[in-house]
């Protein structure tokens, strides 16, 4: 089956890598505002589970007017402009005098076809005209595509003047183009080489599937991240319960460091589930909410108040909703940090003792102390409120978008809502026993209804 190639080409500084590293799904294409950043052509294999297809970054043109002059020379009718353009590529002088121009026109005169980019933010200009000339003249497939960096001031124009060189013309934002639309470019792709349809088709529906099995990835990411989270503590061994009290600061600081090392991780791990390697985060925007006692950010990330009591209705908890602390005696006491929430329901919503502080006795003699985990009932609704907020934001990324990654509240809660009362039901049940550190059977797939 033939692998469709095709060769981004076009004036400096037009979004030509961008492109490439979207379609590509490849963020180590090298992106940057300033002029003359590829300055050699790279090919990039996009290869899926039964097909694939190569895409060729190359640099801008520099001198069109005095390439199309020697190509003029060289031709005298229009049946000679095809060899005259792989005469031109095959020169020696012309590799010494138009490096860049021979280095583009290259792939295409061994049979690429041509992906011509514009600024659609830029004003149409008759130079431009010199470029798709010396593309017109090698008689390879081509479309045009329109790339608004800035904004869509000047597309009707570029449209009216593309379509005098080019049978097909689209608009294409490299930064902001979802899946279904880079699917739809490459649905066109099939169209430009009768050849490459059955492999392009392939390739479409592989993408298709490899998208699918991304979503059930990230579940399972998330699945492991809550259980994780609301399992773990940290414990130290002292003499005695006073020299608990002293190293308490200590256990709370190595606490809170492992759960941000391990929401860290699962971010990392969900940006190579989508390949992105390269986009930068804001760390201290990724830990869990201040002191990660403050259940107002926590009513924000996770369930709000009304859909907790909603969630303890449909389980059946609010009666039993009390929590015990108490461990062989001990309890450190973390005081009403939630004030105003009183009786069962005030139990249910956010007790006023949010995690353990325990002091165990060892059978050798001495004690253990520890802190973990977390029993706030939100606590892993937050967990999971923030990771679908991200997961959408990774999976919508594009790989030309190098911006650094931040976090915010989410609508997480409508979401929780959309789902079928079954489905909330079980999610219900599944953090209720989370919080207990109980096991849940195939939580991955209970989750997975979040991520639709």
């Amino acid at each position: 089956m033939p692998i469709a190639t095709f060769a981004v080409v076009g004036h400096p500084n037009k979004g030509k890598s961008s492109i490439v590293s979207t379609l590509a799904h490849d963020d180590s294409v090298a992106i940057s505002s300033q002029s003359g950043t590829t300055t050699r052509s790279t090919r990039y294999q996009v290869k899926t589970r039964h097909s694939g297809f190569q895409l060729i970054d190359t640099p801008g043109f520099q001198r069109p007017g005095k390439v199309l002059r020697w190509l003029q020379q060289h031709a005298d009718s229009a049946s000679r402009r095809r060899q005259a353009v792989a005469e031109f590529v095959a020169d020696a002088g012309c590799r010494q005098e138009f490096p860049e121009e021979v280095d583009l026109l290259t792939p295409i005169v061994e049979g690429a076809a041509i992906l011509y980019v514009v600024d659609g933010s830029r004003p149409y200009g008759t130079e431009y005209e010199l470029e798709m000339e010396i593309l017109r003249w090698t008689g390879q497939p081509s479309m045009a595509l329109i790339n608004p960096i800035e904004n869509e001031s000047h597309i009707n124009d570029w449209t009216n003047a593309l379509g005098q060189f080019f049978k097909t013309v689209r608009v294409f934002n490299p930064y902001r183009a979802r899946i279904e639309e880079q699917s739809a470019l490459l649905e066109t792709f099939s169209h430009l080489n009768p050849e490459w349809g059955d492999g392009l088709r392939q390739a479409i529906a592989d993408l298709a599937l490899q998208r699918e099995q991304q979503r059930k990835n990230s579940a399972l990411i998330l699945a492991r991240l809550v259980d994780d989270l609301c399992n773990y503590q940290f414990c130290q061994k002292v003499i005695d319960e006073t020299q608990a009290r002293t190293v308490e600061p200590a256990l709370q600081l190595q606490y809170r460091h492992w759960i941000r090392m391990r929401e860290e991780q699962a971010v990392k791990e969900l940006l190579a589930n989508f390949a992105h390697y390269q986009t930068p985060i804001k760390m201290e925007d990724l830990k869990l909410p201040p002191d990660l006692f403050d259940c107002d950010k926590w009513y924000a990330w996770g369930l709000n108040k009304k859909q907790l009591l909603s969630a303890a209705a449909l389980t059946g908890a609010v009666a039993g909703a009390g929590v015990d602390l108490a461990v062989a005696g001990h309890t450190f006491m973390l005081g009403a940090l939630c004030g105003g929430l009183f009786g069962l329901t005030g139990a249910w919503l956010g007790s006023d003792k949010l995690a353990n502080r325990r002091l165990l006795g060892l059978p050798m003699g001495g004690y253990q102390a520890c802190y973990g985990p977390v029993r706030h009932r939100n606590f892993p609704y937050v967990v999971i409120g923030r990771f679908l907020y991200l997961y959408r934001q990774i999976s919508q990324l594009n790989h030309a978008d190098r911006q650094t990654l931040k976090l915010s509240a989410s609508d997480f809660q409508q979401q929780v809502a959309n789902l079928e009362n079954s489905q909330q039901k079980a999610l219900h049940r599944a953090c209720t026993r989370l919080v207990k550190q109980k096991p849940v059977d195939d939580l991955d797939q209970l989750l997975l209804a979040l991520f639709a």
